[in-house]
Parts: structure tokens; sequence; C-alpha cells
């Protein structure tokens, strides 16, 4: 199986934002943006493995800045390490600045999928390369995430936890 790239799985969606799809105070829901994270973060997988994915967790989510209705929204998304089965996918949500016709960044998020064949059962997956600063950075990190997250989980001895003892020693 052929290693394969960030940007071969970089998915990138925009839309506006509609008065259905905002409250109270004309903003967008919460719950309405997780899901364009998600569908944008579902495509990236599936381009970097090739495969059917399911969504397995949502590690981290910031939401930085409220989305006012009308808002040309642009999330971007793309895989930053590939595991056996699973890969982690990291989400950035831009919004278009009307006044300085330029794109300011309102929220992150990371999210891990598995891919699974036709009955739902895990397959293996490409190894990731990351080639930029960046790629390399959310590369290096992804592992103490996946170990901090299977700690919390109880799937993972803390001693165990390799990557994470690295940071305290």
């Amino acid at each position: 199986m052929e290693s394969k790239h960030p940007k071969d799985s970089k998915t990138t969606m925009t839309d506006l934002v509609l008065p259905s799809e905002t409250n109270a105070i004309h903003t967008l829901f919460g719950g309405e943006l997780l899901a364009r994270m998600d569908r944008a973060a579902s495509i990236a997988a599936e381009r970097h493995s090739g495969e059917i994915v399911v969504t397995a967790s949502v590690n981290h989510v910031a939401f930085k800045h409220a989305v006012p209705l009308g808002s040309i929204v642009t999330v971007a998304a793309k895989v930053t390490r590939a595991f056996k089965s699973s890969m982690e996918v990291y989400i950035d949500v831009w919004v278009d600045d009307k006044k300085t016709e330029t794109s300011v960044k309102v929220n992150e998020a990371i999210f891990t999928f598995v891919a699974v064949d036709g009955h739902g059962v895990p397959v293996s997956i490409p190894q990731l390369v990351p080639e930029t600063k960046e790629e390399i950075q959310r590369f290096e990190g992804a592992l103490r995430r996946k170990q901090l997250s299977l700690v919390l989980a109880g799937k993972m001895k803390a001693q165990e936890a390799t990557e994470l003892k690295a940071l305290f020693s």
C-alpha cells in the first residue's frame, strides 16, 4: 500500500449561513457547524483511505467566534496522521470578512475516523507522509492526542503512553 500526503485528502467546502441554520441571536447553530465539519472530514478520510469511513470520535472542537447569519463559511479538512485503520482529521473553519476582504479563522476541530469494509470491519489504510511545517507539527501531535484519548477512555494505561510521558520527563 503506497503512502499518501495530507494534500491528497484536502477537502474544502464553502457555503452560506441561512436563516434556518441560526439560533435566536442569528448566529450559526454549533450543531450545524459540527455537521458541516463532519461531512468535510469524512470526505478527507475517504480520500486518504479509499474506503468507507465512520466517525469514531470528536476529539476537540474550539468555537472561537460566532458565525453570523449570511456569512460565507469555508470548512477545510485534511488527514493529519494515519494509524492502522484509524486516522486523525484536522478541520479549520474560516469566515469571509466582507469589510477587509480576508478570511478569519473562527473554529477548528480534530475528528478521528476508522476505515471499514462493507460489513463495518476495520481495514488497513495507507500511511501518511507530512510535507509542510504545519503538517509535521500536526502529525507529531496526533500520536500524543491519540494516547491521551485512549488513557482517558481507559483503553490504555498511563504508563504505556510513551509520547505523553516524554512531555513530562
